[in-house]
């Protein structure tokens, strides 16, 4: 059996249902549980609990520092590419979205991986989009095999494929593998997902499955906030967390909780989540999952940033780009525009575009960062609030020696 037929299983919109309806008794006791079940966890996310949330989040810091010290583990994602052939309403990179596209070489990912060396990162996040004519299975490999020998911990945010085809890039090196099931609500999801292999729902939901069966030894989950009920995404999420600890016990779970932002094609968030919602959401991850690694991405503005870290969070990026050379403006040169999936030649004029060190290329990005710090104005203040900001991912020196 797979999460598939174990989420059926699983009373998402009753859950739901009991965290609207939760009394502060209720979102108390759960709250002094010393193991939340998935009641309890939806009790947690409540309306009721919100009212609590200073005790939810004392609560959260407290196990935090018990399990994970005062230390924060950072990364930077590397996009490859933003070529895709799925159309998802709420991606900049959307087939049908007319953008400046264009796929790296490695050399040109080697170059980009450089310059996040010399900033001190040593865990790597390479991101593409799906389209198997510019990111396929050997181009991957290659990259991987290209970082691996200076980058101790590579993790892949690439289009779903099948174990064999994971095989090759675990051993290049690759280590984790991140997959984010957008929304766990099957119908909104058939809604945002019009074209392409994306728009299988079940296949997506398996993907962390079959990375575990080819060898990788992280992985990564999340959902998209701003699309379905917060709550109800939440939810399922746990749920899958919650089997995938119990079935790919070997492995380690990372979740992440990242809201929509700004993109091309201006898709607007469906749902509204609070700066409130996200610390709530935060505090009851940490107290269902005491030793899971909790993701914060630079979606987030910076404030926001500095007040979630302590309550719970344990890995986050920093000084990070969304399109592909955004570095160092690698590939600026084979940059093309499509449009509905065609290419379509460049009508600029010459000159019209001169690259920056902030904007070294001009290769439409997935989406828009919050907060902008470079990676050493983030570890700086990491050290001055009394955290330890660890740029090589220890577990993987553990794996290699």
């Amino acid at each position: 059996m797979s999460f598939v037929e174990a989420l059926r299983a699983v009373p998402v919109d009753d859950l739901a249902e009991r965290s609207m309806h939760a009394t502060p008794a209720r979102a108390l006791a759960a709250l002094g549980k010393p193991a939340p079940g998935l009641s309890d966890f939806a009790d947690l996310i409540s309306p009721a609990a919100g009212g609590l949330l200073e005790s939810l989040a004392h609560r959260s810091r407290a196990l935090t520092l018990r399990r994970f010290g005062k230390v924060i583990r950072l990364f930077a994602p590397l996009y490859l590419s933003n070529e895709c052939i799925n159309n998802c309403q709420y991606c900049g990179f959307s087939r049908d979205n007319p953008i400046l596209r264009v796929t790296l070489s490695v050399d040109e990912v080697r170059r980009e991986a450089e310059s996040l060396l010399e900033q001190g990162f040593r865990n790597i996040l390479l991101v593409a989009g799906e389209h198997p004519r510019f990111v396929s299975g050997g181009y991957m490999t290659e990259c991987v095999r290209a970082l691996h020998e200076r980058t101790p911990s590579i993790s892949l945010e690439v289009g779903p494929m099948e174990v064999e085809e994971y095989r090759p890039l675990v051993a290049a090196g690759a280590d984790g593998l991140v997959v984010y099931q957008e929304s766990y609500d099957a119908s909104l999801y058939a809604a945002m997902h019009t074209a392409g292999p994306k728009r299988n729902f079940e296949w997506r939901l398996e993907t962390p499955e079959r990375a575990y069966a080819a060898g990788f030894r992280r992985l990564g989950l999340g959902a998209l906030l701003g699309l379905a009920d917060w709550r109800r995404e939440a939810i399922a999420l746990a749920a899958h967390a919650d089997y995938l600890l119990r079935h790919c016990w070997k492995a380690q779970i990372t979740l992440s909780l990242p809201r929509l932002r700004p993109c091309a094609g201006e898709f607007q968030p469906l749902t509204t989540v609070t700066d409130r919602d996200l610390a709530q959401l935060v505090c009851a991850f940490r107290l269902m999952f005491p030793d899971v690694g909790l993701v914060l991405s630079t979606r987030e503005p910076a404030p926001l940033r500095n007040g979630l870290i302590p309550l719970g969070i344990t890995l986050i990026s920093a000084g990070s780009h969304t399109e592909p050379g955004g570095y160092t403006g690698a590939g600026r040169e084979n940059i093309h525009r499509t449009e509905r999936g065609r290419m379509v030649a460049l009508t600029e004029p010459t000159g019209s575009w001169t690259p920056t060190a902030a904007r070294p290329t001009r290769a439409t990005g997935q989406f828009e960062i919050a907060d902008e710090r470079p990676a050493g104005e983030m570890a700086a203040y990491l050290k001055g609030i009394g955290y330890e900001p660890v740029w090589k991912d220890w577990d993987a020196a553990l794996a290699e020696a």
